[in-house]
């Protein structure tokens, strides 16, 4: 049985807030002398056939346009109480090809200005690095990720973003989801090829070069200001045996190291044995220098991570039926319901997810992505203002938020939560805005029309209230959750 405690709360240092991505909310594509991204040739050619530029009505290049609307936006976040935002700079945007000598001052200038804004209303910034995009040039004309000379050119970008921002900034990610590599090779490592096309030693090639890079970042970092806090940041998704057969047991046990393997090897400092008999049983040479091992000893200050889901695994072929997720997908969990997306939902995950990451490494997380996605209906309610009725949003966010206050009982050490999309983007592979994450509707549509006039939601109030509780919020009854969005 739950325990029934009347100060059921948070932490008040507890850092809440929402998470963005440059290349899904920003527009102004190649303003102010941005170059183009891989972002911006999602979904247009994936494989080997890059369309840029891409059509004109494409939805990324205006986005939300946070370039131009950020200070409203900013002032909408503050009115939520949140005390930090994860945010992520366009490399293309400080480097427009990503091998420049110099890099764009006008790009640099737009994210001082944000993180002025911010700090005009005490919400800390989170910057990544890297969030699914690099330079569309490195990825033509170098081949992403899979070559070595990438590793400098990242060194570059990261010192600038060290020196600039270190004084206005404490909270950093080097990669966004670095472990979706392996399930979107473009996506995630710039390489223009079909999956199935890239061998095993090539994909963990790149792979290994973004570690070394992600590490090499942590060190430049830390000794321009010790004082920052550095992170990885992988999706992070249980798998649970689909059955109790030990063959399911060591497939889930499998499946869960594609994951942490990342993770490991940024909290660790080395690659983990298990991983050198992968490499052995796959004929899977990764050139490994010395001087790498020696970079990859710079080992981060906190473990960040993305959840949505968990999964199941099973070694039993017949029962291998996939459920859609985020970029991977896993066997289905007949015991879970699923979103309007085929995404299952399971807020005890969240939990056990917590505590598997804190058993493993003794390091403080952070959980920077969790939210759901869904078709939202802006209407007028009975005093002719524009709403959107979101309680299915509520609900979920509630009972996922539940199980993290239970994890920080169980005793994690969690800095934080920033939800996945607090106001709506271009959701990132496909392009479009249908599906929705935030607590702010934005008027704009798949066909790119709309006035990009920006309504709250009815989470949005259900969300202020949270944070302004301490998540006391979270522990009252459905009928309180239920009221009028002015309550």
């Amino acid at each position: 049985m739950g325990h029934l405690m009347l100060n059921q709360q948070f932490p008040k240092n507890f850092l809440w807030g929402g998470a963005l991505a440059a290349n899904q909310c920003e527009g102004a594509a190649l303003e102010d002398g941005k170059g183009w991204s891989t972002a911006d040739a999602l979904p247009y050619g994936v494989f080997g056939e890059i369309m840029i530029p891409p059509p004109n009505d494409y939805l990324k290049k205006e986005a939300i346009d946070f370039y131009h609307r950020y200070k409203e936006d900013v002032k909408l976040f503050a009115e939520m109480g949140f005390k930090i935002l994860r945010i992520s700079i366009s490399w293309a945007r400080i480097f427009p090809n990503g091998d420049d000598l110099e890099p764009n001052e006008h790009g640099l200038k737009f994210y001082d200005d944000l993180l002025d804004e911010l700090a005009n209303y005490d919400i800390e910034a989170m910057i990544t690095l890297s969030h699914y995009e690099m330079p569309l040039h490195l990825a033509t004309e170098y081949g992403g990720w899979s070559n070595r000379e990438i590793i400098k050119h990242f060194e570059k970008y990261a010192e600038v973003l060290f020196d600039r921002y270190a004084k206005k900034v404490k909270y950093w990610l080097t990669f966004n989801e670095i472990n979706m590599v392996l399930h979107a090779p473009f996506n995630g490592a710039g390489i223009i090829e079909k999956p199935e096309n890239i061998s095993k030693t090539e994909l963990y090639q790149a792979v290994h070069h973004q570690l070394v890079a992600s590490a090499s970042a942590t060190e430049i970092g830390h000794r321009i200001d010790p004082s920052l806090k550095i992170g990885c940041m992988i999706a992070g998704g249980p798998m649970y045996p689909l059955t109790p057969h030990p063959n399911d047991m060591m497939e889930a046990l499998q499946k869960d190291r594609e994951t942490f393997f990342f993770a490991d090897v940024h909290a660790r400092g080395k690659y983990p044995n298990y991983m050198v008999r992968y490499f052995l049983e796959n004929d899977i040479a990764v050139e490994i220098t010395e001087e790498d091992k020696t970079t990859l000893k710079n080992t981060v200050d906190f473990i960040s991570f993305s959840y949505y889901m968990s999964y199941c695994a099973t070694a039993d072929e017949e029962l291998n039926i996939q459920a859609r997720g985020n970029i991977m997908s896993a066997v289905k969990n007949p015991y879970l319901d699923e979103s309007e997306w085929g995404w299952q939902i399971d807020p005890q995950g969240l939990r056990y997810m917590l505590n598997l990451l804190y058993d493993r490494y003794q390091l403080p997380l952070f959980i920077v992505e969790n939210g759901l996605g869904a078709v939202d209906t802006l209407r007028e309610d009975e005093h002719g203002e524009k709403i959107v009725d979101d309680q299915y949003r509520i609900d979920y966010l509630r009972e996922h938020l539940k199980q993290v206050y239970e994890a920080l009982e169980d005793g994690v050490d969690l800095l934080g939560y920033t939800s996945w999309g607090p106001i709506d983007i271009v959701s990132n592979s496909v392009c479009e805005m249908k599906k929705r994450y935030g607590f702010i509707y934005v008027d704009k549509h798949n066909d790119g029309s709309g006035t990009l006039d920006r309504y709250k939601k009815k989470s949005f109030y259900w969300y202020k209230a949270v944070i302004e509780s301490d998540g006391k919020k979270l522990f009252e009854t459905e009928k309180v959750d239920t009221a009028s969005p002015a309550t």
